[in-house]
């Protein structure tokens, strides 16, 4: 299983992915990036089944490179509230990943 601590890493490095994905595209046609893509289709993949307001948090967080703060002010939320949800996706993900 998954430690906790691995999956907030991997979503940074997602999130990391997805802000520079025309670099990583650019760059394939060089050196392929499989580490980080399989990585990537992993999370994707576990995603697929997750429930409603996690995937909306997933896609927001790490896909469109979102704050916490940006997406609470944006959801009408409090910030604390998003942070709540960020860690029911990370056990979600714990359960749900590969």
């Amino acid at each position: 299983m998954t430690t906790d601590n691995q999956i907030r890493e991997d979503l940074k490095d997602i999130r990391y992915y997805y802000s520079l994905q025309k670099v990583f595209e650019q760059g394939a046609k060089y050196v392929k990036p499989i580490g980080v893509l399989q990585m990537v289709d992993r999370y994707n993949n576990a995603m697929q089944n997750a429930p409603a307001q996690l995937y909306a948090l997933y896609v927001s967080l790490y896909i469109q490179n979102n704050s916490q703060t940006a997406l609470a002010e944006e959801w009408g939320y409090a910030r604390p509230y998003i942070r709540d949800l960020n860690d029911k996706l990370v056990s979600y993900l714990q359960n749900n990943l590969d």
